[in-house]
């Protein structure tokens, strides 16, 4: 099946406080961790409340050719807060990699899966996150990177 969730990329990790899971993590040997790029780097954005999207914290650190990923929200209304206020931390996302960010969203659409939010930057590097949670338990990501 063509399916744009076929190589993932990260999980997602919502947390209360990204420098205390940091500090865990690392104390386990997970890391180095990296600040995300900036979220202001998204210049056309479809999500709930851009100002949270750009208030959102993230980290990263690769485990092989795996990357875990933290999010910290801020106090505005973005599905990773009402994520955290209904659940509680855990993973938040599972993302995939895709060469092609709009012709997978394309290919998602056919799937009958419907976008929650996206964000593009003026390379067409991005990310959408899919309305999946009640579905597969979890929100399904798809992104594509920038070039190198």
């Amino acid at each position: 099946m063509n399916t744009p969730f076929a190589r993932v990329h990260h999980i997602c990790i919502a947390v209360h406080d990204i420098e205390k899971a940091v500090a865990y993590y690392e104390s386990v040997g997970i890391g180095p961790w990296h600040d995300y790029p900036p979220l202001h780097e998204f210049t056309r954005l479809e999500v709930p409340d851009p100002d949270g999207f750009r208030n959102l914290t993230y980290r990263y650190a690769w485990i092989g050719d795996f990357q875990l990923q933290l999010v910290q929200p801020g106090r505005e209304p973005t599905p990773q807060r009402q994520f955290l206020d209904e659940h509680g931390e855990g993973v938040f996302h599972v993302g995939f990699e895709v060469p092609d960010a709009d012709a997978a969203d394309a290919r998602a659409a056919e799937l009958g899966i419907a976008p929650l939010m996206s964000g593009r930057r003026p390379n067409g590097s991005g990310f959408t996150y899919f309305d999946t949670a009640a579905q597969a338990g979890v929100v399904l990501e798809i992104r594509q990177s920038p070039p190198a």
